[in-house]
């Protein structure tokens, strides 16, 4: 028995639509794909053009672990152009250390250029060790210069006094270069101004005379370089010039006002001391001559006693009594009249 034309066309229609919605699923997922990597296609097709290639899925992966395709991809090429095997993986790893990815390639690419010995390990630990790996690479290209004392301390000059006592005021200037070996862990241009700085102190205090430093300034020079101060430091001093050096105060005779003045001072709170002893002396003398008068006058008191009891006794008599009275007299008229001259 023949089907009904009828008996197929909701069958059909099912199929189609489930083919179109499946198609038009297909169709928006395929744009989405596109949309998603036409944002890297740029960057693969820079790198393949460069011969520097990374992968389309290398740089999804860049993008689902948090790095910045862009960043690996430009320093990528920027060290293949320059000649430098350097893997994006490698570069991706120092990018998740937060490390400076693009810096650490110019340095690489400098050194290179300069023909200094500084591999990728090497320069990824420097960065990460916080130092400036680029202007360490630069500064072994190009020597730096460094003021002693730095300006940043707030002095100008480094002071130190002759054994004359006569003050000196001098100003240096050192060129380094910087020492890639030595970078990881040495100690930075603050260390090298301060020993400097000490051997200009340690110079200038040796010699006899300012005269001596004043007419040979290269000395200082000579006495600093042969110390060795950039022993464990990330930088070898090629020279240590004395930019200026001038004459300051006479120390020398400074301290010996001061140190009369400081012995004068002694002097005279010894005297003083010594004046107060004698003043408490006399006072403590007057004192015991007052207790004397006192012992004296109850010495003279018991007199009359003595005669009323020598007169009840029968030793003395009344012509006694007027002859020493009559002593008496003489002994004051003679006074008065010692008086009187005087």
């Amino acid at each position: 028995m023949p089907a009904s034309p009828f008996s197929l066309t909701p069958t059909l229609a099912i199929s189609d639509q489930i083919v179109i919605v499946v198609l038009i699923i297909a169709v928006i997922f395929g744009v989405g794909v596109i949309i998603f990597l036409s944002r890297f296609l740029n960057l693969w097709v820079q790198a393949w053009v460069s011969n520097a290639k990374v992968g389309l899925h290398e740089l999804v992966g860049m993008w689902l672990r948090k790095v910045n395709p862009r960043t690996i991809v430009l320093s990528r090429i920027q060290a293949v152009k320059a000649g430098l095997d350097i893997g994006s993986n490698q570069m991706e790893t120092h990018y998740l250390a937060r490390g400076d990815v693009p810096r650490v390639v110019n340095a690489l690419i400098a050194a290179d250029r300069a023909k200094i010995d500084l591999d990728w390990n090497t320069a990824c630990a420097i960065d990460l060790a916080g130092r400036d790996i680029l202007d360490a690479v630069q500064t072994s290209v190009n020597p730096k210069v460094i003021d002693c004392p730095s300006p940043e301390q707030g002095r100008s000059t480094i002071d130190a006094v002759a054994q004359d006592g006569i003050q000196l005021k001098a100003r240096a200037r050192i060129t380094v270069r910087a020492n890639l070996a030595r970078l990881i862990g040495g100690a930075t241009e603050e260390t090298i101004v301060a020993r400097v700085g000490e051997g200009i102190v340690t110079t200038i205090g040796s010699a006899e005379t300012h005269k001596a430093v004043l007419e040979n300034p290269d000395s200082i020079s000579k006495v600093v370089l042969s110390k060795g101060l950039d022993s464990g430091t990330a930088f070898t001093i090629l020279s240590v010039d004395i930019a200026d050096i001038d004459v300051g105060e006479n120390i020398g005779a400074k301290l010996q006002a001061d140190q009369a003045e400081s012995d004068k001072r002694r002097f005279q709170a010894e005297a003083e001391k010594r004046r107060a002893m004698a003043v408490a002396l006399e006072q403590e003398n007057k004192a015991d001559i007052e207790k004397n008068r006192a012992m004296v006058v109850l010495a003279e008191a018991e007199v009359p006693k003595a005669m009323a009891d020598a007169f009840r006794a029968g030793n003395m008599g009344i012509m006694d009594f007027y002859r020493m009275k009559n002593i008496q007299a003489d002994t004051e008229m003679r006074d008065n009249i010692a008086g009187n001259e005087e």
